[in-house]
């Protein structure tokens, strides 16, 4: 047997209507998990269940708004129930709202902080909880973003919560690793509805749609492909073969797969009996705002 098949062991997945969770649960399914298939739109769910159950997998769906508790309870259970156990949560639920910070209302902040942050908390917690008292350890995934990792304009709840989200991944790696469970996060990128929207990628993503495979530069050095292309990455995380493997937050999009670091020290320097303001401003001009970074996502030109 393959370290990375997942016979015997059960996957729950947020948001799994569509798009990257969709990818997310078919792909562990036809790799030989049970899942749970979770989403807020019933009909959605239902799809996905019947395209893995179709194939020959096993699906079972709890159809729940993510973010309270007692859904992250449903979906615990609900893998115990229908399947016998739960060995690994991905919470990927999420939405946006997108917004520059002077027009962002605190509704709009409120429930995209409550999906994707509250919800990987709500969700991470109850698995932590099942896995510490089952005593075989397990495998929490959660999906952050590149806005996360540099901000991006117009994504204020948005990349909060995915920097939110890598920071939960750390520090649960740290708290549950006595437990044998690890825990990730993965930074995916995808040509997806939402993407085919930017100016950059409209005509590239009406190709895809019509059949036309992305050109290398996109897959590339844009990291970007099919949702399907993630999925692997997060079948590897759910697998014996990723033991060890924990708090780090990993990309995958298109070919490209990235490790992406740690926040650290760029520079430091001493002055003997602390700063003024004056000194401050000196060194920054003559030293170390040259180490200062920018913030936002970079492209490679597609000619």
């Amino acid at each position: 047997m393959s370290a990375v098949d997942l016979t015997g062991r059960v996957a729950v997945v947020t948001g799994a209507g569509r798009g990257l969770g969709n990818a997310y649960a078919v792909a562990l399914a036809a790799a030989g998990a049970g899942v749970v298939v979770n989403d807020v739109d019933e009909e959605s769910a239902r799809r996905t269940a019947d395209e893995i159950t179709s194939a020959g997998g096993r699906a079972a769906v709890v159809v729940a708004p993510v973010g309270p508790a007692e859904t992250a309870d449903r979906l615990v259970a609900a893998a115990v129930h229908e399947f016998g156990r739960l060995d690994a949560m991905i919470a990927n639920a999420g939405v946006l709202r997108d917004r520059v910070l002077w027009k962002t209302s605190d509704a709009e902040f409120d429930v995209v902080v409550e999906t994707h942050l509250r919800g990987a908390f709500t969700c991470g917690r109850a698995a932590a909880q099942h896995f510490r008292e089952a005593g075989g350890g397990g495998r929490i995934i959660l999906i952050g973003s590149p806005a996360g990792q540099f901000g991006n304009f117009g994504q204020t709840a948005y990349a909060a919560s995915k920097a939110g989200v890598v920071a939960m991944a750390r520090t649960w790696s740290l708290e549950l690793a006595r437990a044998g469970v690890t825990v990730n996060a993965v930074i995916p990128t995808a040509m997806t509805a939402m993407t085919g929207t930017m100016p950059i990628y409209a005509d590239h993503y009406e190709r895809l749609l019509a059949g036309e495979p992305l050109p290398r530069v996109i897959r590339q050095e844009h990291a970007l492909g099919t949702p399907a292309d993630v999925a692997p990455l997060v079948v590897w995380l759910a697998s014996a073969a990723s033991e060890g493997v924990t708090g780090q937050a990993i990309g995958l999009g298109g070919d490209r797969l990235t490790l992406y670091a740690h926040p650290s020290v760029l520079a430091t320097h001493d002055s003997d009996g602390g700063w003024t303001a004056e000194g401050i401003d000196a060194y920054w001009r003559s030293e170390l705002g040259a180490s200062a970074q920018p913030s936002g996502p970079t492209f490679a030109p597609l000619d």
